[in-house]
This record gives C-alpha cells, sequence and structure tokens, in this order.
C-alpha cells in the first residue's frame, strides 16, 4: 500500500498525521516570518494516497497574499520533511488550499445579526 510499510495508517489518521507534521515543520523548521499565523486546517488525501489537498488559514486575513505566497513556496521542502518523519514509503504530493470556512462563518453571524436588527429583533 502507498500509504504506509504494510498500510498501518488508516486514511483518517494519515490525513490527521500529515496535518500535525506539517503544522509543527511550518512552526519549526521555516524561518519566514509570514508562515507565523497561518494554521493548517486539515487533510484530504487522494484513495491513493498520492495527493493531498492541505487546507490553511490564516489569524491575519489580511495578510492572506503574503501567508499564501509563504505556505505555497514551502511545498517541496515540505514534502521533504514529511518524508523523513512519517516512516513511509511514498509521500503526497502536497497542494495548499486557503479554507475560507471560518470567514465565511464570521460574515454569516453578521449578515444574520445585520437581518435581526433591520427586522427591528432583538
Amino acid at each position: 500500500m502507498a500509504a504506509g510499510r504494510g498500510n498501518k495508517f488508516s486514511k483518517l489518521k494519515y490525513e490527521e498525521r500529515v496535518r500535525d507534521e506539517i503544522n509543527l515543520a511550518l512552526r519549526r523548521e521555516f524561518a519566514d516570518p509570514r508562515l507565523v499565523n497561518i494554521s493548517i486546517t486539515h487533510v484530504e488525501l487522494t484513495q491513493d494516497y498520492s495527493h493531498a489537498k492541505v487546507y490553511w488559514d490564516t489569524f491575519n486575513s489580511a495578510t492572506r497574499g503574503d501567508a499564501k505566497d509563504a505556505i505555497e513556496s514551502t511545498a517541496s521542502r515540505m514534502r521533504s520533511l514529511l518524508a523523513s518523519k512519517m516512516d513511509v514509503k511514498h509521500t503526497p504530493q502536497l497542494h495548499y488550499v486557503y479554507n475560507s470556512q471560518y470567514e465565511d462563518e464570521s460574515k454569516i453571524t453578521r449578515l444574520l445579526a445585520d437581518d435581526k436588527l433591520s427586522n427591528g429583533e432583538e
């Protein structure tokens, strides 16, 4: 199996491990200050584990553009770091995707609050 020797990881556990290792590496292995406020929210692997969508968010949406450039620049080195840390035969190619979930939730909450105010509700 591509996931590891003897398929010792379930897909979900492998995704969680990839997420955790990337978050750890962002803090310890890279000196780029634009990476400080980035958090990996979740990882989705393809069925053959050859590719991983790595969803990320930043605590400061004003710096999202810089953060995007910074995290995308880590892809090849991050893959090498994962290979050395995870003891698997094949390490997936990483594809970073911005996760707008928290921004979307905030917008919905604001819209609902504005709607209540405009309708005279409290």
